[in-house]
């Protein structure tokens, strides 16, 4: 059987206002908190479960998305008006990269999670 990545925390200020956005950028569903967590499901196998903390680190994570998604979350991206940039070193030009002949870019959520979009691997 391969290892398969089933689910992760994401530390929050406020579980629910996270997964709210993480679901709303993303196009996704929050149905409300479930138990302790407030989880998000990304796809059939992976689920963020946002979870409050009053201290933590900024975390990184990746998503690997088709061409359609990419512009789907980018749009919302856009008119939401929120900062990105091309790398992780530089959030806030503006600007998408075309490394391995894709697009991707980065954006940091509401508790400084810095998330990136990427179209190729």
């Amino acid at each position: 059987m391969a290892i398969e990545l089933n689910h992760t925390i994401v530390p929050s200020r406020d579980k629910e206002a996270g997964a709210r956005f993480f679901a709303r950028i993303f196009g996704l569903t929050y149905a409300g908190p479930a138990g302790h967590f407030a989880p998000v499901q990304v796809n059939e196998a992976l689920t963020l479960g946002f979870d409050n903390r009053d201290e933590f680190e900024s975390h990184h994570y990746a998503f690997y998305v088709g061409d359609a998604e990419f512009d789907d979350i980018f749009g919302r991206i856009k008119g939401e008006g929120i900062t990105y940039g091309s790398g992780p070193r530089s959030l806030d030009d503006m600007e998408t990269n075309t490394r391995r002949g894709g697009r991707g870019f980065y954006f940091l959520d509401p508790d400084g999670h810095v998330l990136e979009l990427l179209t190729r691997v």
